[in-house]
């Protein structure tokens, strides 16, 4: 907790800071590897949704843009944040995955049971040569060091490599359009890069506070998958301004990033399952009301969000064949006939560019249930 003597921030004050500083409150016309950088990583668990991501911030965004840079190598699929795959800049792929290697080491240690008589640091060894003598499958690297560890467990094999080393996830796997399995290979070797150092913990929080401000020591830690950063917040504050949230938590933030009037616009936007936004906080209701917590996924299965007047409002899903492309809305609530006309139109937008199909069509529903 925070002395009285702070600013409150109101939860609508927050969500309209984030909503900004995460180009949603209008699309940003800036070049895509330049908004992959500032957003600091997109969350690419999946191969389409930074495409989606991308639409909803960026204008005039085409999903060729993003399929160009990852052929150029100029961004990359990598697991990096919260141990899981991010869309990076080839720049931040090198610097932030030595940064969060202390998660990679936590989960590591979940499967230490399999790796009994397993030296490591061989493994390694020969995980880097395997990969980068040409891209393998998880399945293949399994394989392999199975050959040399017989009686160890192929799956923690795996996860050991995983864990170890930064392997990216080689094109086609991630391009527009296109489909390719996970073939692997090192950071270093597919952006022919020596080692980088780690990215300074210090720089990174502030590059934080720019994409996800105002925020708590433990809104970053949940977005980073680190623990015990309170230091890095302290050697920081001088240079910081702090407020507190209505439940009275310090939140800190650069003095001159925006905060815009709590009663600014802000218009409908389809956001796919495990949209940063959605995931950048520990306390995330700043963008999901209480009463909506836990409405949009279950476990690791996660549905596509409507954002309206900045907070989720809905759920979404695509439906789409050669001929025709349809999007399903589901209403957690009274959504009014200004706001659904208003989600009508953004969902057009959205299909114009992102679906090749002829026909469109949206649709609303009460009662859907996405996961089956």
């Amino acid at each position: 907790m925070v002395s009285g003597n702070a600013p409150v921030l109101s939860t609508r004050a927050l969500n309209r800071a984030t909503m900004e500083r995460q180009l949603m409150l209008s699309r940003a016309d800036v070049p895509v590897k330049e908004a992959v950088g500032r957003l600091v990583g997109l969350q690419a668990q999946n191969t389409r949704p930074p495409y989606f991501q991308l639409f909803s911030r960026l204008e005039g965004f085409a999903p060729a843009a993003l399929s160009e840079l990852m052929e150029s190598r100029e961004v990359v699929r990598i697991v990096t944040l919260r141990s899981t795959i991010h869309t990076h800049t080839a720049e931040d792929a090198l610097t932030l995955r030595p940064l969060v290697q202390p998660a990679r080491d936590r989960e590591l240690n979940i499967f230490r049971s399999g790796l009994t008589g397993v030296d490591l640091d061989r493994l390694s060894s020969l995980a880097t040569e395997l990969v980068e003598e040409r891209p393998r499958t998880m399945k293949e690297l399994r394989e392999e060091l199975r050959v040399h560890w017989p009686d160890a467990d192929p799956q923690s094999l795996g996860v050991a490599a995983r864990c170890r080393l930064p392997l990216v996830q080689v094109t086609p796997r991630g391009l527009w359009g296109r489909s390719g399995q996970v073939a692997l290979t090192t950071a270093g070797h597919w952006l022919d890069s020596p080692p980088q150092p780690a990215a300074s913990p210090d720089a990174t929080v502030l590059r934080y506070l720019g994409a996800f401000g105002p925020a708590s020591v433990k809104d970053f830690q949940m977005w980073a998958g680190l623990t015990r950063m309170r230091e890095v917040f302290e050697r920081l504050r001088p240079a910081l301004v702090t407020f507190r949230d209505e439940n009275g938590v310090e939140l800190f933030d650069l003095p001159d990033a925006p905060r815009p009037d709590p009663e600014t616009p802000a218009p409908p936007r389809f956001l796919p399952e495990f949209d940063n936004i959605l995931l950048g906080h520990a306390d995330r209701t700043r963008v999901i009301p209480p009463a909506y917590k836990g409405r949009n996924g279950v476990g690791n299965q996660a549905y596509g969000t409507v954002l309206a007047d900045g907070f989720l409002a809905a759920l979404w899903r695509l439906d789409e064949t050669s001929d025709d492309a349809v999007v399903t809305v589901q209403a957690l609530g009274d959504l009014g006939p200004a706001t659904r006309e208003a989600i009508t139109q953004e969902a057009v937008d959205m299909l114009r560019v992102m679906t090749r199909a002829p026909a469109h069509d949206i649709r609303f529903a009460t009662f859907v249930d996405f996961g089956e």
